[in-house]
């Protein structure tokens, strides 16, 4: 049994855009050939109208259908299996230890982590919302059991909030989560996560972390050594770490990066 991480650009959405698209451009062709619509100016107005749409439409489609493949897992890019295994390599458990993975989504990043660290055990959250609805709690542990992976554990919770006592876990990571929260602070989100991090644990967080997103990550990361936090560093994984510059910039992830260190 193989895995389903499911994919970042839901196919779901690929194909309601392309359907929007291709209804927008038979309604143009019915209101341009016909005379459904007797006021001609009315009629040019809405066919034109119909036609840009069409077009906007099949332009964000094929954009969607280019996101799909690069994220596939199965596919020939595999951008989100580089992502993941890249974020995992900076995660090191003690023996015993237990790890945390905030939105989780399918359980990748949290099975990348716990496959590395055999002797330890890494937890995955995640709210499960509506919008990503093919991500639940039984995905995750399925995919756990098809990768034979057995030091895992799923529940929910939410990252604005953690359902967690101040300093348990061994690490904490977390993938492409937090430019999603509706917030006008996500550094207190950063630091709502690193709240539950031990004094010598490791952390490992990649987002698209912009200034429009996160505001100014540079005086973020300082701040974090001032706390007494170690060997902190703000990697900018959008130059051929983990993508190129030329794709971070059409896939929409320009300001990507990953925040790492020891607290």
């Amino acid at each position: 049994m193989k895995p389903d991480y499911k994919n970042w650009m839901p196919k779901g959405m690929v194909y309601s855009t392309a359907a929007g698209a291709a209804g927008c451009l038979g309604l143009a062709a019915v209101c341009g050939c016909t005379g459904l619509i007797k006021n001609e100016s009315f009629r040019r107005a809405a066919t034109g109208g119909l036609l840009l749409a069409g077009a906007c439409a099949g332009g964000a489609a094929l954009w969607m259908e280019g996101l799909y493949r690069a994220f596939s897992y199965d596919g020939k890019r595999q951008m989100s299996r580089q992502i993941i295994e890249g974020i995992a390599n900076y995660v090191t458990l003690p023996e015993g230890g237990v790890g945390l993975d905030v939105g989780c989504g399918s359980g990748a990043l949290t099975i990348a982590c716990a496959k590395r660290n055999p002797q330890a055990r890494f937890v995955g959250i995640d709210r499960w919302g509506a919008e990503y609805a093919s991500y639940n709690k039984p995905l995750c542990e399925a995919n756990a059991a098809a990768e034979g992976v057995e030091n895992t554990e799923f529940r929910q919770g939410n990252a604005v909030k953690l359902p967690f006592a101040d300093e348990c876990f061994d690490a904490v990571t977390s993938n492409y989560v937090y430019h999603n929260i509706p917030s006008r602070d996500r550094q207190a989100i950063l630091l709502e996560t690193l709240r539950v991090l031990k004094k010598g644990g490791c952390f490992a967080i990649h987002d698209i972390m912009s200034k429009a997103k996160y505001g100014d990550m540079e005086a973020f990361a300082d701040k974090l050594r001032r706390m007494g936090y170690e060997k902190v560093e703000l990697i900018d994984t959008t130059n051929d770490k983990f993508m190129s510059p030329f794709e971070a910039a059409w896939m929409g992830l320009s300001g990507s990066k990953l925040l790492v260190g020891r607290k």
